[in-house]
């Protein structure tokens, strides 16, 4: 699976990096970073996570 981010709609507000801090980031500008793009095993369900708790809908998980 790959994370996708619509980095227009991000507002930055960090449930994603909470949920999945080994996948992702909010830069010095507070703009969200992608780490790790591309999950399998044990990243799957941090990068699930990292998608619902997004409260502007800007991540989505899909097939690689």
């Amino acid at each position: 699976m790959r994370i996708e981010l619509d980095q227009p709609r991000c507002e930055g507000h960090g449930l994603c990096e909470e949920a999945a801090p080994e996948l992702m980031h909010l830069d010095d500008d507070g703009d969200l970073v992608i780490d790790v793009p591309d999950v399998e095993g044990p990243q799957l369900e941090p990068a699930k996570a990292a998608v619902r708790v997004c409260p502007v809908a800007a991540l989505r998980l899909v097939q690689a």
